[in-house]
């Protein structure tokens, strides 16, 4: 792999750092607001049902999220729900804009191990404000060339990220934890992908089939990849 990659891009939610299990943690303790309402589990799934309807009109991120569990309040409640509700909602959300950036094992060593030797840049979806804020907070973003926060991670999206690049689409690597975003799409096109799996993966990312490709890589952890581009 190593005599053609040029280009390292680096997924970053719960690739470099943790995410989606705020996202479960902010869920439970959203579905015990409206517990009065519906069962629980009913709550999760009309939260879900109402964040996959809005991804095109907000995207992807927190903020997306906390005007979706407004709207799921309003609507199980049909209005009738104390303000206080919504503004624990909307607490809810500025806890997990604040949380602390915990990074993954190996990560920061990883990208020493690359830096100098590869182009590495970041390639991620989500709010522009809240994932740079996120970077700036882990102290890595020293180790990048370029960030690129995208509104989603299709193959027109990489096709114009690896035209900006300058680069081949045979000299890109993708690294990240979803099948959906960081490897279908690259591969598609051309590009190497490598997945590497979280614990917790949301349930939009997640796909029903198994990938065989000579461009693909499944590995554990993100020092595995060292071996293949490091002589």
């Amino acid at each position: 792999m190593n005599n053609q990659i040029t280009v390292i891009a680096f997924d970053a939610d719960d690739t470099l750092w943790v995410n989606e299990p705020y996202f479960r943690e902010t869920e439970e303790k959203f579905a015990c607001l409206l517990g009065d309402f519906m069962p629980h589990h009913s709550i999760v799934a009309e939260l879900l049902k109402t964040e996959i309807a809005n991804l095109p009109l907000y995207g992807y991120g927190i903020k997306g999220f906390m005007l979706s569990m407004i709207e799921t309040v309003l609507r199980i409640t049909e209005g009738k729900v104390n303000p206080e509700v919504i503004n624990s909602a909307i607490q809810l959300g500025q806890e997990m804009l604040n949380k602390p950036i915990e990074l993954l094992d190996g990560v920061e060593e990883v990208l020493k191990a690359l830096h100098g030797k590869y182009k590495l840049i970041v390639a991620t979806k989500g709010d522009l404000l809240d994932q740079q804020r996120k970077l700036t907070k882990s102290g890595l973003d020293h180790y990048f060339h370029h960030i690129e926060i995208m509104s989603d991670k299709q193959e027109r999206d990489y096709q114009k990220l690896i035209k900006h690049l300058d680069c081949k689409p045979e000299e890109f690597l993708m690294l990240g934890n979803s099948l959906k975003s960081d490897v279908l799409p690259v591969l598609a096109i051309g590009g190497h992908a490598v997945h590497i799996p979280f614990h917790t993966t949301w349930i939009h990312e997640r796909i029903d089939h198994t990938i065989e490709h000579p461009n693909f890589y499944q590995m554990e952890n993100l020092a595995d990849i060292l071996p293949k581009l490091i002589e």
